[in-house]
């Protein structure tokens, strides 16, 4: 559905994903209706958000009941023999998510500027094929567009391939090459996991990693973490189950582990131009590196707000703790924990969701 160029409307959600939905649940909820009083802006053009992009293999670190934005259960991953649901099933899950409750998603338009009105009183938002002011934004483009690339000497002359983990699809096609994997998260696990099956692998980090117990997942770190924020809140020390460590044990880490192949090394020092170094004076030849190593928040359409940023976030807070300083008809929505606990996870990002709605509700009926 194309937006009407110059429209006016109460609330502009940009960002189709797991983050805009959520909040167009909750909007929705307080009696807002789709496409008269809020739109929501997605830059992709299908339903699914960052999770079609992400890598073949990939898999929730919890069942589909704990990985469910609010109102409607994921349905039940039915091959449980297979570990929890693939990125798949998510996707799918999206899109019926957004039919269900009618949220006229419009796409694909990427915003591309969100600044003020002369007047004051509203912010226009730039897009590709749709220009509209809104009372009230909420910025929920996530970070999956904007990978973190470490710059480390040499980089420009080694001839092999580097790719970021958000271009990374299936191992076969590295087949009988000789791959470094960086990165001692998640991201780097997993990868390393299904990397490590057909190619000659060197996993490095920057810290030695660490690793959850076998029998702990998604939904008791979703416990510990909030249980943690509660005792912060209240002048309390909090030691969860989410300090032991960094690395879920999905299956295929499992596996990995049970192979030998889960052993990272130091941090190379530099590249050359076949290969990495240590500080140790020893080489490696390397055909290709994957860079597991994050991401940052995508906020470049923020810009024009000249909104003070640290470490490329934006400060934030009011009732809602989303509503950004500087500028109280802008809200942040699933960037991670400094817009809300676990905000980043399709279970978590529903509280935050929640609380920004009905921000802006109370700020409507005022």
């Amino acid at each position: 559905m194309s937006a009407d160029v110059g429209e006016s409307v109460d609330v502009a959600v940009i960002g189709g994903g797991q983050a805009g939905l959520a909040t167009g649940y909750y909007l929705r909820r307080a009696g807002l209706v789709p496409v008269r009083d809020f739109v929501i802006l997605d830059a992709e053009d299908r339903p699914g958000g960052a999770w079609q992009h992400m890598w073949d293999g990939l898999r929730l670190f919890s069942p589909a009941s704990y990985s469910s934005l609010p109102g409607w259960m994921m349905p039940p991953w039915d091959d449980a023999a297979l570990g929890f649901p693939p990125r798949d099933h998510v996707v799918d899950y999206l899109g019926r998510y957004e039919e269900r409750y009618e949220l006229h998603v419009r796409r694909p338009h990427g915003v591309t500027a969100v600044s003020r009105e002369d007047s004051g009183d509203r912010l226009l938002v730039a897009a590709d094929g749709a220009d509209l002011s809104a009372r009230f934004v909420v910025s929920a483009t996530g970070t999956w567009t904007l990978p973190f690339w470490p710059t480390y000497p040499g980089a420009r002359e080694f001839t092999g391939r580097q790719l970021h983990a958000a271009q990374y699809r299936r191992p076969e096609e590295f087949a009988g090459q000789r791959v470094v994997v960086v990165g001692g998260g998640n991201s780097g696990a997993q990868v390393l996991a299904e990397v490590s099956t057909v190619a000659d692998t060197t996993w490095v980090t920057s810290r030695t990693p660490r690793f959850l117990p076998d029998d702990v997942d998604g939904r008791a770190l979703f416990a510990a973490a909030t249980a943690r924020i509660e005792a912060l809140r209240q002048g309390r020390d909090h030691a969860g189950v989410g300090g032991l460590g960094d690395v879920v044990m999905v299956a295929s880490v499992r596996e990995a582990r049970d192979r030998g192949v889960l052993k990272a090394q130091p941090m190379f020092s530099r590249l050359t131009a076949t290969g990495a170094g240590w500080l140790d004076g020893t080489t490696t030849a390397v055909d290709a590196i994957i860079w597991c190593t994050g991401f940052r928040p995508a906020l470049r359409h923020l810009h024009p707000l000249h909104l003070r940023d640290r470490d490329g976030r934006l400060s934030v807070g009011g009732t809602s703790g989303t509503r950004a300083d500087g500028e109280p008809r802008l809200f942040m929505v699933g960037y991670g924990d400094w817009t809300g606990p676990a905000s980043a996870t399709l279970l978590g990002v529903g509280r935050s969701a929640r609380d920004t709605a009905a921000d802006i509700v109370a700020r409507l009926q005022r």
